[in-house]
């Protein structure tokens, strides 16, 4: 295409870049080795992207993975899991720091937060909220659950119950998951009481889970809110546990585009 042209060269297409993305973020490379590999394989190419040019064309693109999430003519019971884990932004030991204490380095910038939500059947991430550390988790199950039903569901259908552990126990949750029509799986705090300033869907589980907590879970099925676990250790065992971008923005599009886009595609097609 860009032979005999005149004036400026066409650009790579779109579709070019998350591959040349995937084939660094699945064999942990850096630009510099990613663009040795596209050349000595793309022989075929008329040309190949500099490391500094895909490094730019990779940080450009739009943070978002709905494109690779597999639809299912099925979703009447859809289960969705809400969890968090956290990413290291650096590879030397950082998270035995932040958990036990000891010298940190003050360069140090803390660590990701990924919080998900997972298809308990199918085990994909519906939707995914990377923050700082400093984000509570239930603040996110709210946007989670919005993103998980708008890029995943047909107009009019609806998720069967939402699991979640005890950092998403709140009143707001409950009453947001009752507006929504979806049934409540969250386990409420052990000292958890029933009271009048509670809403009456908290209250109903919180009666059930002090009464006979072992049939509470097997009733809402509670035990496959442990789908999200297996996301979590797909990624870190597949890409690593942390991210070699610096900046946050970059690190969002890392996780979002990459990592969560080539986890959910190895998961469509085993």
């Amino acid at each position: 295409m860009n032979e005999d042209k005149k004036g400026r060269k066409f650009v790579y297409p779109d579709s070019f870049i998350p591959a040349v993305g995937y084939v660094r973020i699945y064999f942990h490379l850096p630009y510099r080795q990613t663009e040795g590999i596209i050349k000595a394989t793309g022989r075929s190419l008329p040309s190949h992207p500099s490391y500094g040019h895909m490094c730019k064309r990779v940080n450009s693109l739009k943070a978002d993975f709905n494109s690779s999430i597999k639809t299912d003519d099925d979703d009447d019971d859809l289960m969705i899991a809400i969890d968090s884990t956290g990413i290291k932004v650096t590879n030397r030991g950082q998270w035995m720091s932040e958990k036990w204490g000891g010298v940190r380095d003050k360069r140090k910038k803390g660590f990701l937060k990924i919080h998900v939500a997972v298809n308990t059947k199918t085990r994909e991430i519906l939707a995914l909220e990377v923050t700082d550390e400093k984000v509570h988790d239930g603040t996110m199950m709210k946007e989670l659950v919005k993103r998980a039903l708008n890029g995943h569901l047909h107009h009019g259908e609806k998720a069967k119950s939402v699991l979640a552990d005890g950092a998403c126990d709140s009143n707001a949750n409950f009453k947001f998951l009752n507006d929504e029509g979806i049934k409540p799986a969250t386990k409420v705090k052990r000292n958890s009481v029933v009271s009048t300033k509670n809403s009456k869907a908290r209250n109903g589980e919180a009666r059930q889970q002090t009464g006979d907590l072992v049939r509470w879970k097997r009733k809402r099925g509670y035990g496959h809110r442990w789908m999200a676990e297996t996301a979590f250790s797909s990624i870190k065992r597949m890409f690593g546990e942390h991210v070699p971008s610096t900046r946050f923005q970059n690190m969002v599009k890392e996780m979002m585009m990459m990592k969560v886009s080539l986890y959910n595609l190895s998961t469509r097609l085993a």
